[in-house]
């Protein structure tokens, strides 16, 4: 793929760590590379972000373009990939789509999360869910909850999950959540096995804000922001919006979010359709 770009007239950076394993293992030629370590090489430079993997590489593009609106293409080399959605076998096609511009960009609603003592200093958006939870199996937490102010319900889990409708493919949905289109305006409050039997994943609008405050054995709990996760003291409430810019996806002109469900999750298969 490297090559084709160069051959394509295209300039490539491509992330340090990466070319040093590459170079390593292909033997690539010095000199018509450049490479880039972090976010701010890349804004205002790079016009698409190529991601090589499965969903997880994808998330991981989050913390390079933060709100630079750098468009990023998902070139799936992993197993499910909702979010990575082109194949190994048709790079070529897809490079040649970004530069007929034969593409669309599906705008990708972020969370933010931030709380009274700083905690997420780095990076406090994510693109599929924030989730609290238990630092340990050992035990369960109770999640005080709140939206917009008003106290919505006390949920004795595992932990929570607050996913966005991209979200909803990922840990929400096997929690039980509902599967939602991409451009549905709406978040999802999803319980990780809740004992309280009665607490069902429930569909709110992204204008809510959420405020989880947990009570626990331990003096520490974990939150997760997609893949990140880092651990918190008690004392601390977590607050959940949505971010004021989006994620922009790359879709190709074949491409769209229904189409990837079907081939995704086997819809279809059943012979009486």
């Amino acid at each position: 793929m490297l090559l084709l770009l160069n051959k394509l007239g295209v300039n490539v950076m491509i992330d340090a760590g990466l070319y040093k394993f590459l170079h390593a293992q292909l033997n690539l030629p010095s000199g018509i590379f450049r490479t880039f370590s972090g976010a701010d090489e890349l804004k205002d430079t790079a016009n698409f972000l190529l991601s090589l993997g499965g969903d997880g590489t994808l998330l991981e593009t989050l913390g390079l373009v933060r709100n630079s609106g750098i468009p990023v293409l998902g070139i799936n080399t992993g197993r499910l990939g909702f979010l990575a959605g082109v194949p190994t076998s048709e790079i070529s096609a897809a490079i040649h789509s970004l530069l007929e511009k034969k593409y669309t960009l599906d705008k990708r609603t972020l969370l933010q999360v931030h709380s009274e003592v700083p905690v997420f200093s780095n990076l406090e958006i994510a693109l599929n869910e924030i989730n609290v939870h238990a630092r340990d199996s050992s035990t369960m937490i109770t999640i005080h909850t709140y939206i917009n102010g008003e106290y919505l319900n006390s949920y004795w889990a595992d932990g929570l999950i607050v996913a966005t409708p991209t979200g909803s493919t990922a840990y929400s949905l096997s929690c039980g959540g509902p599967l939602m289109i991409p451009a549905s305006q709406s978040l999802i409050i999803t319980p990780i096995s809740p004992h309280n039997l009665n607490a069902r994943p429930l569909v709110i609008a992204d204008t809510d804000h959420i405020r989880m405050e947990v009570e626990s054995r331990s003096k520490t709990f974990r939150v997760s922001l997609d893949s990140r996760t880092l651990k918190v003291d008690t004392g601390i409430a977590i607050n959940v919006r949505k971010a004021d810019f989006m994620f922009n996806l790359v879709r190709l002109e074949a491409q769209n979010f229904i189409q990837t469900l079907r081939n995704k999750l086997y819809w279809g298969i059943d012979k009486r359709n």
